[in-house]
């Protein structure tokens, strides 16, 4: 994995329009899910195209100490499933949301007594609604929030959760469940569920080995039998969020990317961009040579919900601050408890920078301005990372703060990034 020096990052100005083929790594959720299933699987499996990032690292790593074994020196990712539950780990989840709400749960099946801590912001990241569930369902469980420990193994069943905060719960949850002594009935018993698509990936993904998972009338309650986990060979599809700050590079520029390996049918939320991209003004082709974005410079506010792709909201929020109309951005408060207050963040970077945002409880109002140069925080965020480096494509004198936060995702970011620009 590349390493980077944390330093200022002169966000490149593109002075022409871009024309580049940008090949994005492998689906950070997807790359999870396949390595949380592979380790409980009834033998082995393999992932092509997963994700080398910190976060799936940090993965691999919990995974490996609780005793499953992962080669990823090759193309192929060959994965050993674990046999044996060690009597104690201790996991580090630095600051990845799927491993400090995936690894719980799955931690608690055996008799282990597991040792979680994370990133000093991670600290504050919602986790009370999951632990609370897996003490219910008979773990012991010291804490409310990172760090905690739990010791399993789980012997109940039935539990609510309110997973108003983080699809992640649930997930977290599904994914252990065949696993179970009984299996699992879930009901959520929040007001609001945000990133459903997500606990759809999740669905999918245990169907494809064998699981069986029922999905209440209303889509707020799951039931998953107790069942042994199919091995498989998963290829895992580009990562569609992180794609979105390259194609809105077209968008910016007024000129043309392309993503190759674009899935036709996918269950990523992050395919909710074409349809944004295309609303704000970009021309969208989807064939055999990829995904192709083409614009004009001209960029649109629009009106957009973006509750089961909040991911995406920082790129919309840095096309909008370069919009030639108002944006309004909805149903995106749970980012509150992402990496940082996503929310809160863009307000105030934006603002710094000459732009007019304005913060809701769900959402925000970004409208034209003239933006200037200036040092933007990415509060160590990748996703705010994106952001700033979108508006430096057309406004000159952009600095990120740190651009090693890209290393959570995709840590080859601001080469692949300059060298589009160039």
């Amino acid at each position: 994995m590349i390493e980077l020096s944390k330093a200022e990052w002169a966000a490149p100005q593109a002075l022409s329009p871009i024309e580049a083929l940008v090949r994005v790594p492998g689906s950070k959720s997807a790359t999870a899910r396949a390595l949380i299933l592979s380790a409980l699987a009834n033998g082995p499996s393999q992932i092509l195209g997963g994700l080398r990032a910190r976060d799936t690292d940090l993965m691999i790593a919990g995974l490996s100490s609780l005793g499953a074994t992962i080669n990823v020196e090759a193309a192929n990712w060959r994965i050993q499933p674990i046999e044996d539950w060690p009597a104690q780990v201790a996991i580090d989840c630095g600051l990845a949301g799927t491993v400090m709400r995936f690894l719980p749960p799955l931690a608690a099946i055996g008799a282990t007594t597991a040792q979680f801590s994370g990133d000093p912001a991670a600290m504050v990241r919602p986790m009370a609604p999951l632990l609370g569930a897996l003490a219910d369902l008979g773990a012991q469980v010291e804490g409310r929030t990172l760090p905690f420990r739990i010791r399993g193994p789980i012997n109940g069943k039935t539990v609510g959760i309110d997973a108003s905060t983080s699809s992640q719960f649930v997930s977290g949850l599904l994914l252990a469940a065949p696993r179970f002594p009984y299996g699992l009935k879930l009901t959520h018993r929040g007001e609001t569920l945000p990133s459903t698509p997500h606990i759809t990936m999740t669905i999918a993904a245990l169907q494809s080995r064998g699981a069986a998972v029922r999905v209440g009338a209303n889509g707020t309650s799951w039931e998953v039998a107790p069942s042994q986990i199919e091995a498989l060979d998963d290829q895992i599809e580009p990562d569609l969020t992180t794609a979105a700050v390259f194609l809105g590079a077209a968008l910016v520029s007024g000129g043309a990317v392309t993503v190759p390996g674009w899935p036709t049918v996918t269950d990523q939320p992050g395919q909710q961009i074409l349809e944004i991209l295309e609303a704000m003004g970009a021309r969208v082709t989807l064939d055999a040579s990829g995904l192709r974005i083409e614009g004009d410079g001209a960029i649109r506010g629009l009106d957009v919900d973006l509750r089961a792709a909040s991911e995406l909201t920082p790129v919309v929020a840095g096309l909008a601050a370069l919009a030639e109309t108002e944006t309004r951005i909805r149903g995106v408060g749970h980012i509150r408890g992402h990496e940082t207050d996503r929310l809160q963040a863009l307000q105030a970077e934006i603002t710094a920078l000459g732009g007019q945002c304005e913060e809701l409880s769900d959402g925000l109002v970004i409208r034209p301005a003239a933006l200037h140069s200036g040092v933007f925080h990415t509060y160590g965020d990748h996703r705010l990372a994106h952001t700033g480096a979108l508006i430096g494509l057309r406004v000159p004198g952009v600095r990120l703060d740190d651009i090693t936060v890209t290393t959570k995702t995709m840590p080859e970011f601001p080469l692949t990034w300059e060298g589009m620009v160039q």
